[in-house]
């Protein structure tokens, strides 16, 4: 998990803001997350366990994120997804703010073939300061999201689920590799030719046969290998 946040700081998903969170390997009804700070300074002495409500088991632990409510939402809707990341990815908030989506580009990207949903939380909470504060507003984003491994915020970044760190981390990464590389191909002539979603499924397949190699690469690059 530490390692998670420094090669996703490293890579230019996560900055200041945005965190990474993984469900308890002892106890599915628990997750972990750092205490607030910068995804860059989280250590292993800054891990906090909540509940799936978001409440933390520790009263006296150090204050988590605000938003931490994004991740026991998620994890309680999804029984299979054991990481979640919230980034403001900045290649992808184009995309939640405008009507076009957000589309796979190529073979490492295929879980974004398909359907990528947009959360707007101003559909049921009208106008707030685009933050997940609660559990009412993490269950609406995780409504939204519903069995995808990827789910927009208008004005605000994106989430990114997986079954592992690993394959977690690749998604978040290649989420916004995906969006610039949209964004490169849309100022070009001509239609674009987009991963399909029955090529999404086996590309799928692929990455979580290799993801331990490009794992290992983030981690050597942030001195954790």
């Amino acid at each position: 998990l530490v390692a998670a946040n420094l090669v996703l700081a490293n890579e230019g998903v996560l900055d200041g803001f945005g965190h990474v969170s993984m469900r308890h390997p002892e106890n599915p009804e628990r997750y972990l997350i750092s205490r607030s700070t910068a995804p860059a300074s989280v250590t292993r002495d800054g891990l906090v366990e909540c509940t799936l409500d978001s409440e933390m088991v520790d009263p006296n632990a150090p204050a988590s994120y605000l938003e931490r409510y994004i991740h026991g939402a998620i994890y309680k809707a999804r029984p299979d997804v054991n990481c979640v990341v919230h980034s403001h990815s900045p290649t992808v908030i184009p995309f939640a703010n405008s009507k076009t989506p957000l589309r796979a580009m190529g073979h490492v990207s295929g879980f974004l073939a398909g359907h990528v949903p947009v959360f707007d939380i101003k559909d049921q909470f009208g106008p707030t300061d685009m933050l997940v504060k609660n559990n009412d507003h993490g269950d609406a984003l995780a409504q939204c999201l519903g069995d995808r491994p990827v789910a927009l915020m208008r004005g605000h970044g994106n989430v990114v689920t997986g079954p592992s760190i690993q394959i977690s981390v690749h998604r978040a990464i290649y989420t916004e590799v995906s969006a610039r590389q949209q964004l490169q191909a849309q100022a070009l002539e001509g239609p674009i030719t987009y991963i399909d979603e029955a090529e999404g499924e086996q590309c799928n397949e692929m990455i979580a046969a290799t993801s331990e190699r490009p794992w290992k690469l983030w981690k050597k690059k942030v001195g954790m290998g």
